[in-house]
């Protein structure tokens, strides 16, 4: 069961995002509050989550949507005091255009920047013990620019970075940052794919260790591990090495 009761969740009308919905739904949360840009679908998440007997909060918006989205976690705190945030929504670049580049850099970068910045800020004012927790989805992608993927990766070594250093600047207000680096886990984003996808997994499993290690106040959630390492021995080598066995990888479309 989970310790954390009120739980906002981005992207979460489909893949990791809809799996962590459900994954709390069932294990003891309270209230969620779930965004998405797909009414449809994050309506059908919403509908599975309060079928479990909880309450259920929705807001369609885009990330990107600054004042917006600072806007719906105020009001998400008001009507309940969120304790976990996760800053989940994020796209895959396709076609390396220049319209595809920005909305990758957009959504994968500042739509992480406008969702924790705000729920920090709440977090910061409240001086209680209550629990408090931020969660970043970044990547297994994010451990080494990617020539097959370089805007997606760029993007997810970004916020895997602020993570990291966020993590040990509020360790001391009891503020929790927790980075989460996944391999190929299915989604939208992964249904698209055309290259190989090894240790590729479920989104529901991966909802369950990302909520068991976010219960654990693990700082850096990736996996599997057999590409955790990998990619981990990859990023410490000489960038020539690693660079020519990077370029020889099939790209991601």
């Amino acid at each position: 069961m989970t310790s954390f009761k009120n739980i906002l969740i981005t992207g979460a009308s489909s893949g990791i995002g809809q799996a962590l919905a459900i994954y709390y739904a069932e294990h003891g949360a309270e209230h969620l509050f779930l965004s998405g840009r797909n009414k449809e679908r994050l309506e059908n998440v919403a509908e599975k989550c309060r079928y479990r007997g909880i309450k259920v909060d929705t807001k369609v918006l885009d990330v990107t949507d600054k004042d917006s989205l600072k806007q719906w976690i105020e009001e998400s705190d008001q009507k309940a005091p969120l304790n976990l945030v996760f800053a989940n929504a994020g796209v895959s670049t396709g076609e390396e255009t220049c319209e595809h580049i920005y909305n990758t850099f957009n959504t994968n970068i500042f739509g992480v920047l406008n969702t924790i910045t705000p729920a920090l800020e709440i977090f910061e004012k409240r001086k209680d013990n209550s629990k408090k927790a931020v969660v970043i989805t970044a990547s297994i992608a994010g451990y080494h620019g990617l020539p097959a993927c370089p805007s997606y990766s760029a993007t997810k070594a970004c916020v895997k970075a602020y993570g990291e250093a966020l993590r040990e600047r509020f360790k001391p207000q009891g503020i929790q940052i927790s980075v989460v680096c996944p391999g190929f886990v299915r989604s939208r984003i992964t249904d698209k794919n055309t290259c190989p996808m090894p240790f590729f997994m479920e989104a529901d499993k991966a909802a369950s260790i990302i909520a068991h290690r976010v219960e654990k106040n693990v700082g850096l959630i990736a996996f599997p591990f057999a590409m955790r390492l990998a990619v981990y021995f990859l990023s410490i080598l000489p960038n020539c090495i690693s660079g020519l066995i990077y370029g020889k990888l099939p790209h991601k479309v």
